[in-house]
């Protein structure tokens, strides 16, 4: 995969690469002030407009809190079935982006592939926002950065270790360290790293920002100094036909009460949701007084928020 910017004329959020470390910093901080005064002090920031959801995957979380985060800016949305538009299908997506744009002020879009969305952003005049694709899933990791501010005020030293699949959650979350100056492992088998592309993109930033990004396959050594360890399922939509080798491989790697037995007391515990109890994690992690998956996917609506004013305000 080559890793491509949008080069229309307005700012979309793609990748999180394209993002300098203080606009994301802003938008932390933006969406903390949106979440104190949610419901008292929303500001109309895009009253009168209208955000059009295109959705070719399943989705819980990222489509609600897109849809309250309109609405409690003021907003409409129009959700937009992707088996009557068959976008790239029946109709080119440059074609689709150019009719949305005379109708929409903000495109939401959940694509299987990350070109779709690229030509999108680079084909319409308004605001595209990824919410979710085969190889980044941004607003999933402002979601994770915010509710590391709000557990772990003090960010210094902070260690992000992910377990598990070098997806796209995996790719986000490491793009945001970098930019952060946070130190992030993945601890993986081999075969299954983050693409090389993403992590050359990372390694560059880091060397600005003082991050440090790092791939093992030793996940006791790489917990012993985790401020937050996150993972997600083994199989990503798309790839359920790897799903039995796939869990031979990652299942050393199943964040247990055994394994972050190696952390320390007070590392967070994350999952982007949803998760596959009894693969990945287990429910006595998933639900312990460590985890903070709830609190992350109750974070998204307040990032997703504070993205929308950013972007269109």
């Amino acid at each position: 995969m080559q890793l491509h910017m949008a080069t229309a004329s307005k700012k979309s959020l793609l990748t999180l690469l394209e993002f300098e470390p203080d606009e994301i910093i802003h938008m932390l901080s933006r969406a903390a002030q949106l979440k104190r005064t949610r419901l008292v002090d929303d500001p109309p920031v895009f009253k009168g407009k209208t955000g059009v959801l295109i959705f070719e995957k399943p989705s819980l979380r990222t489509r609600i809190t897109f849809e309250v985060a309109i609405h409690e800016l003021g907003g409409h949305t129009v959700n937009l079935a992707s088996e009557s538009v068959q976008i790239g299908r029946r109709e080119s997506v440059e074609d689709v982006a150019r009719n949305l744009e005379r109708w929409v002020h903000l495109i939401v879009a959940r694509t299987f592939s990350h070109t779709t969305i690229e030509q999108l952003a680079n084909s319409c005049s308004v605001p595209v926002i990824n919410a979710l694709t085969d190889a980044f899933h941004p607003c999933q990791a402002l979601a994770f950065a915010l509710t590391l501010r709000e557990h772990r005020p003090d960010m210094r030293s902070t260690h992000v270790v992910f377990v598990g699949d070098g997806n796209n959650v995996c790719s986000s979350i490491m793009v945001l360290c970098a930019k952060l100056g946070y130190h992030f492992t993945l601890v993986c088998p081999t075969g299954y790293e983050s693409p090389d592309d993403v992590l050359s993109a990372c390694r560059a930033i880091a060397s600005k920002t003082g991050s440090r990004i790092e791939i093992s396959t030793d996940v006791h050594a790489a917990l012993a100094t985790a401020t937050a360890v996150y993972t997600d399922v083994w199989t990503s939509m798309g790839q359920e036909r790897e799903s039995e080798q796939r869990k031979r491989s990652f299942r050393p790697l199943q964040l247990n009460r055994e394994l972050l037995a190696h952390a320390p007391a007070d590392a967070l515990i994350s999952h982007c949701l949803p998760a596959h109890r009894g693969e990945e994690i287990t429910s006595d992690v998933l639900d312990g007084p460590n985890s903070v998956a709830l609190d992350e996917a109750e974070n998204r609506l307040h990032v997703q928020k504070a993205v929308i004013a950013h972007l269109c305000a």
